[in-house]
């Protein structure tokens, strides 16, 4: 999937993406209220070095406080400097705990340790690191102090041993104002973060899982077919399921397209039998092959409309004719064509279904039907044959080869690849011949201006300057 790809898809699920975005930003809100404010005080400490005047001397204790500075740092979150805190401040904790929120750092190339502790009460946060600065500093001078010579020790003048550093507060720690934890913000940005990244994740999951195709592109680039038509959704076609002469909806306007595609997309051996079908049920191809037959008929072309479906007969009920006599009813000699043949308004002939069968593949495939297609052809200069599914039974591939032409009807986003290459392939296997492909119920894309008829035929009034209003109203006053 290309970038170009991937934010369609997100386009496309923008609800999954505003549920993963509203959850983490709603997660992150809760997550900050709920979180306990944490301060954080600072002290700084400076190593000196006890030496004399000469300069080799300064340079040498420089260098010795730089090397010593970092095993300092080492020793501020320990037990021993920790232990006098707590007795001192006498705090509900023990050593171990306050040491875990004791951070020290020694910057590289100085003779500097920054000390920090972290509470959740902002006075106290400030008096414990100035505590551990104080205990800190004496355990280091004790430390670094010398164990005294015995022989020395024996003199009464042998002067006490000192220890050759000195730490000194460079900045007392006050106690802080705002929070370091939690912070409303970063928690809110990384929320927003959090639910993207999750939302990317389930869309491409859920591309990657879903194999229906979704544009009418797609649906050429795997078949190789020309693309006939795109019947855009429309949530009233349940309750209206017929398009009429004087509507110029998206969807009626789409199959007069069919049409008009279907008529041109064979100029040199135009198909008068064509059969309209699709991989599985519920795609609309009894809706496409009612409304393009109602289209043809509109543009005055002579249609007859046969309903071959002979499991699941539904052209008859869609126009509310008589279902028990029809095409069944020829084929097993009990009727001629002309006797069952119903007329709809404009001028369309129908032949319904008729009664259910016990083996409509055996009917459909048999050499009558080939001759009741055959004339109906002679008398009409288009039948259109309502077939049932292609996978789920085999009536329609025993018809295929008596058609001399087939529309195969794909539901957008319900259909998947599988299915669609299977239907081809079974239809090409049985020398059917495949004129195109129809995109039923596809979501016509956002900011189409051509998608709706509108006024495209009205003119638009003209603009007349002051000159030319008063001529006219003075030549209307001259016919007067």
């Amino acid at each position: 999937m290309d970038l170009h790809g991937f934010l369609k898809a997100l386009a496309r699920r923008w609800l999954t993406v505003a549920v993963c975005l509203a959850l983490a930003i709603g997660a992150a809100v809760v997550v900050t209220a709920c979180s306990t404010a944490v301060y954080e005080a600072r002290t700084q400490l400076f190593v000196a070095t006890h030496t004399g005047e000469d300069t080799t001397q300064l340079s040498q204790g420089q260098s010795f406080s730089q090397a010593r500075v970092q095993s300092y740092a080492a020793i501020v979150p320990t037990r021993q400097v920790a232990g006098p805190v707590v007795r001192e401040l006498k705090l509900r904790t023990t050593p171990e705990e306050l040491t875990s929120r004791i951070t020290a750092e020694a910057p590289l190339n100085t003779v500097l340790i920054n000390i920090t502790v972290r509470d959740t009460d902002p006075e106290r946060a400030a008096n414990v690191v100035n505590a551990v600065a104080a205990s800190f500093s004496a355990v280091v001078e004790r430390l670094e102090t010398p164990m005294p010579d015995q022989a020395a020790a024996r003199e009464q003048d042998a002067p006490d041993p000192v220890s050759p550093v000195s730490l000194g507060v460079t900045q007392y720690a006050v106690a802080p104002a705002d929070p370091v934890s939690p912070r409303p913000l970063l928690n809110l940005a990384g929320g927003a973060l959090a639910g993207l990244l999750l939302a990317a994740g389930l869309v491409v999951l859920r591309e990657t899982l879903d194999t229906t195709l979704k544009t009418s592109q797609a649906l050429s680039e795997l078949t190789g077919l020309p693309g006939l038509g795109a019947i855009p959704y429309d949530k009233s076609a349940p309750a209206q399921p017929l398009i009429t002469a004087d509507s110029h909806s998206q969807r009626a306007e789409a199959f007069r397209k069919l049409r008009t595609n279907l008529q041109f997309a064979q100029v040199d051996d135009r198909p008068r039998i064509i059969m309209v079908t699709s991989s599985v049920p519920g795609e609309g191809k009894t809706s496409t092959s009612v409304n393009l037959a109602l289209s043809l008929a509109e543009a005055g072309v002579s249609t007859c409309l046969v309903d071959a479906d002979l499991r699941r007969p539904c052209v008859a009920r869609t126009f509310g004719l008589v279902q028990d006599a029809g095409l069944t009813t020829v084929l097993i000699g009990q009727a001629r064509v002309e006797e069952v043949m119903q007329q709809v308004g404009n001028g369309l002939s129908v032949l319904a279904g008729g009664a259910v069968p016990p083996n409509p593949t055996e009917l459909l495939a048999s050499a009558r039907m080939n001759e009741v297609l055959h004339d109906l052809a002679n008398r009409y200069e288009a039948v259109i044959v309502d077939t049932a599914p292609l996978l789920p039974v085999a009536d329609t591939l025993g018809l295929a080869s008596l058609a001399q032409g087939t529309l195969l009807v794909v539901r957008a986003s319900k259909t998947s690849r599988d299915q669609v290459r299977t239907a081809t392939d079974a239809l090409e296997r049985v020398g059917g011949r495949v004129l195109g492909t129809v995109f039923n119920m596809a979501v016509p894309p956002k900011g189409d201006r051509y998608g709706t008829y509108g006024a495209y035929g009205e003119l638009p009034s003209p603009r007349l300057s002051a000159h030319q209003k008063e001529a006219t109203v003075a030549d209307l006053a001259g016919e007067k």
